[in-house]
């Protein structure tokens, strides 16, 4: 399968994820920890599987931490 471009946090990148989980994975070991958006729109986590990417989508990505 031939990879598609996405825009993540203003930079292209090429990926092969399908859906906005895959691409969390892609991105890091603890996908909990991520806030995502996909073309200015909120996704609640339990979306993710079912939220198909599409060749240039944007998608704005937040890590959250916590701590003193």
């Amino acid at each position: 399968m031939v990879g598609i471009t996405v825009r993540v946090n203003g930079e292209v990148r090429q990926t092969r994820a399908r859906t906005v989980d895959e691409l969390a994975r892609e991105m890091t070991d603890a996908p909990q920890t991520l806030l995502i958006e996909r073309n200015q729109a909120a996704l609640h986590r339990s979306e993710w599987p079912m939220t198909g990417l599409s060749e240039g989508d944007v998608i704005e990505v937040l890590k959250v931490s916590a701590g003193g």
